[in-house]
């Protein structure tokens, strides 16, 4: 079976669909087999894949409701090696129809299982809320990655998330782990990031990644042209932050398996 990351934070605009296409782009760079599961209703994984909306013929939410296989969903992206399950507004509604299925909290981890086992990694892009669809990429997952924008109102929204994966620990998935808390938007000549991060480090302590994602215009700029920022732009500050915490993740992944 696959490693299964979920990248997660309750708060939106903090950086998760970014961190998850260009880590999951890094790490097929890196000759890894990497499916992204794009599990937001607004779909933002898809479109800075490139991915047009109306020509999706199955979605995640197929998936999860177990109207659809995994590979009925699942589109290859013109990246090797990286191939992605996209969204759909549907989604938005999933957690009323998952309500009445039996193990309900399951039903993702049922699809992987079933289907994704040719892949080295699967990372799963989380809707900004605990909902049930997040409560299934939890439960799949084996380790979460929080993305943590640079500003003091995160903080509040992270340390509710953490209590949140220890509740899903230990009433569905005792295997879970926190893999790290990866820093973005970070602004160097602001005084805030520097204390923001200096708080993070002293309560996270080795948990938070030693890379931290700039603020840079060409992260911004790449989805509107359905690339990852290492394809749109590799030399910029932002895609050479992506490959170093890639390094980490892919480091951090073996340290993990080898406990």
């Amino acid at each position: 079976m696959p490693r299964i990351l979920a990248v997660a934070n309750r708060k939106g605009g903090v950086g998760k669909t970014t961190t998850t296409v260009n880590v999951a782009t890094a790490m097929a760079a890196a000759g890894k087999k990497v499916l992204v599961v794009d599990l937001d209703p607004q779909g933002n994984a898809s479109t800075s894949m490139g991915i047009n909306k109306k020509g999706r013929m199955a979605s995640s939410y197929e998936v999860l409701l177990g109207e659809k296989r995994l590979t009925d969903a699942v589109v290859w992206t013109e990246i090797p090696k990286f191939s992605l399950v996209p969204s759909s507004p549907d989604l938005a509604g999933a957690e009323v129809e998952l309500v009445d299925m039996e193990k309900r909290e399951f039903a993702l981890k049922k699809a992987l299982k079933r289907d994704a086992v040719n892949y080295d990694y699967i990372l799963i892009d989380c809707p900004p809320s605990l909902s049930l669809v997040t409560i299934n990429a939890l439960v799949a997952a084996d380790a979460v990655i929080v993305p943590l924008q640079c500003e003091f109102l995160a903080l509040e929204g992270v340390t509710d998330l953490i209590r949140n994966i220890n509740q899903i620990k230990k009433k569905f998935n005792p295997s879970l782990a926190l893999h790290g808390v990866v820093l973005t938007m970070y602004d160097k000549r602001n005084n805030l990031s520097q204390m923001v991060e200096d708080d993070v480090r002293h309560f996270f302590g080795k948990k938070v990644y030693n890379t931290v994602i700039p603020r840079n215009v060409r992260i911004s700029e790449a989805p509107s042209h359905g690339k990852p920022v290492l394809l749109y732009d590799f030399k910029c500050p932002g895609s050479q932050a992506y490959i170093s915490l890639t390094g980490e993740v892919l480091k951090r992944e073996k340290e993990l398996i080898a406990c």
